[in-house]
């Protein structure tokens, strides 16, 4: 028998069928989006320019995929984001690929432009020119000019490379520069670097289930005007959250901020954090997109609703 943890799509369909006790969560996903559409749309500015983005975007660390059977869903998700009110995606040279995928999607699509694309760079032992190497094949494999958002990945080579980041933000090929992480062991180490420099953005990980970043990195962000990404927004210290939500029912008083499923619910806790600018949750399924996109829209949930969030989670 095997451990492992329960898919994205096996904790939804165990939830639809928990019960008739369940008020919502009971809809298929289509007809989820449907109902979300209807929703107004949520969106942050980022503090440096106060240009908004969508509060629910694109992790595509799967994204590094060769065939054409591969290809066709990952080509649907980039056709419909657009559509369901999605901007923001995020990528990374390490992501085996996926930034060739996403340039080669994105012009057969004709919609690089409806999109603001975050990729990463790192400098490992302060290897400033392979740092560089590293942007400038982004602008290569994305077959952009323009990349929305340059990010040091995981603070690798930070000091050393950050400065040619602002030069070529100065020169306008990188509209924004930021750091990330996604180890809470690194969040002195983000927050070091979040004093010295002036950057656009950090990213780092939060979830319902793993809340550590919101004590100290958020405030700081808060503090520092900085736009906050999350990564591993479905992570919890045992995994991910929907191991521990698999066979649990959604309440009924989920509906009190719009929320019709496990994920907008895990979603939504993140986007009502005042730091917060926008969650990159990862898919290559167009349900999972729009049932995640339908976070973006909405109520939110209030302080004392995001308490009773936290304390339902950890009963659990």
């Amino acid at each position: 028998m095997t451990n492992r943890h329960p898919t994205r799509r096996e904790a939804l369909k165990v939830g639809l069928l928990a019960g008739a006790g369940l008020a919502i969560g009971r809809l298929p996903l289509a007809a989820q989006s449907e109902r979300s559409s209807q929703l107004p749309l949520i969106t942050r500015p980022i503090p440096s320019t106060s240009e908004q983005l969508p509060v629910v975007g694109l992790g595509t660390n799967r994204y590094g995929v060769n065939t054409p059977e591969e290809m066709g869903p990952l080509r649907e998700v980039l056709r419909q984001m657009p559509g369901l009110g999605g901007k923001v995606i995020d990528t990374a040279p390490g992501y085996d690929g996926s930034e060739t995928v996403l340039g080669e999607l994105m012009a057969e699509l004709g919609n690089r432009d409806q999109f603001f694309i975050a990729t990463k760079v790192a400098a490992p032992g302060g290897d400033v020119q392979e740092g560089i190497r590293q942007m400038e094949n982004s602008f290569e494999f994305l077959q952009t000019d323009t990349i929305d958002l340059m990010q040091v990945h995981s603070l690798n080579g930070a000091d050393a490379i950050l400065p040619v980041m602002k030069e070529w933000k100065q020169e306008g090929r990188i509209r924004y520069i930021g750091v990330t992480t996604s180890s809470t062991r690194a969040h002195v180490a983000l927050m070091e670097i979040m004093r010295r420099e002036p950057l656009d953005f950090i990213q780092v990980n939060y979830s319902i289930g793993a809340r550590d970043a919101a004590e100290s990195v958020l405030p700081l962000a808060q503090e520092r005007g900085m736009a906050v990404l999350l990564n591993l927004p479905f992570g919890g210290r045992r995994g991910s959250v929907f191991r521990t939500l698999a066979d649990k029912q959604l309440p009924e008083w989920a509906a009190e901020f719009d929320c019709s499923s496990w994920a907008q619910f895990c979603l939504k806790f993140l986007i009502s954090h005042p730091a917060v600018t926008c969650p990159i949750p990862g898919t290559t399924d167009v349900d999972h997109l729009a049932d995640n996109l339908g976070a973006a829209r909405g109520r939110l949930p209030d302080a004392a609703m995001r308490r009773r969030m936290e304390e339902l989670v950890d009963s659990f």
